[in-house]
């Protein structure tokens, strides 16, 4: 059996698949990473996450390396350049998460404006006996505005819309089929909506994108909802703004260096957070693994890969 690198373990169901197919070299429960890459130095196969991803260095250690399978959408932990310079072929598992990370933007949006969470609280400390629960905003009527109208940016449009919001958004490139108004500057939007969602990659290209001018312009009554990745907000900027209340409220499932972040932000009720479960659920995670062996397996017939990355 060909020897496969797996620098995180995966779901019992794709660990089976696998060891099927290839022999399994555990690269996370080693202590000795550099004598593990020296031991498999042959391997032309390997298989990591988007939080993991792989560096040039691996890549250096594993000289026949000639696929790198991700297990999730997001490739900024991955050193593409590297890659493409070795030639080594770079997948990843895309649109099969949309619909799940799409699901909990607009979960995060409810939780943040109707105050759902801060109401269980409310409920549960014994206060609704006393009095009633503030009044509440709601989406409907609302703008949003989009960072990254990509797969899972257009799922996100198309449930606002049944929320009966107003959809607009920003990216590098205007989508000639999409039938939202565009804008070439974020900030310039971020003036115009109640609700900026980012769902861009990470990396340096896209770092702080979300910066203190564009929190400051989304202003009091607006909200910074993340599905995409932590560094993409200036994160101490959000906190000191959330603080002073020039910026409305934030629903957030990534931090800049998660799974630390201000704990700050936990004793705000304007704050809704969750642990970067976007695309947890059994349904994608199965369906992301299942991508992760086909991606592989083609590779390994010598056919075309289900999901390169361009």
């Amino acid at each position: 059996m060909e020897s496969l690198v797996m620098i995180n373990k995966m779901s019992p169901g794709v660990m089976a698949s696998l060891e099927k197919i290839f022999s399994v070299r555990r690269y996370w429960e080693t202590e000795d990473k550099a004598g593990f890459l020296a031991q498999y130095s042959d391997a032309r196969f390997l298989a990591t996450n988007g939080h993991d991803g792989c560096s040039a260095e691996i890549m250096d250690a594993l000289p026949k390396l000639e696929i790198i399978a991700c297990y999730g959408v997001g490739t900024d932990a991955i050193d593409l350049k590297a890659a493409a310079t070795r030639g080594i072929q770079v997948t990843n598992t895309p649109d099969v998460l949309s619909d799940a990370v799409a699901e909990l933007a607009l979960g995060l949006m409810l939780a943040l404006c109707r105050r759902i969470v801060d109401a269980d609280r409310f409920i549960r400390e014994g206060k609704w006996v006393a009095h009633g629960y503030p009044l509440t905003r709601e989406l409907a009527g609302s703008k949003i505005g989009i960072l990254g109208l990509g797969r899972i940016g257009t799922e996100i449009a198309k449930r606002a819309q049944a929320f009966k919001m107003q959809v607009v958004y920003c990216g590098r490139t205007e989508k000639e089929q999409a039938p939202f108004p565009f804008y070439t500057d974020l900030e310039n939007m971020a003036k115009d909506v109640d609700w900026l969602v980012t769902v861009v990659p990470g990396g340096k290209s896209t770092e702080h994108l979300v910066d203190r001018k564009v929190l400051k312009a989304l202003g009091a009554k607006g909200a910074i909802v993340n599905v995409g990745r932590g560094s993409l907000i200036d994160e101490t900027a959000m906190v000191e703004l959330l603080k002073s209340g020039e910026l409305g409220g934030a629903a957030l499932d990534v931090f800049e260096h998660e799974p630390e972040m201000s704990k700050e932000l936990w004793s705000m009720p304007n704050v809704v957070l969750s642990p970067h479960q976007g695309s947890a659920t059994d349904k994608t995670r199965n369906a992301m693994g299942d991508l992760v062996v086909k991606n592989l397996v083609a590779h390994l017939n010598g056919k075309p890969v289900l999901s390169p990355v361009v």
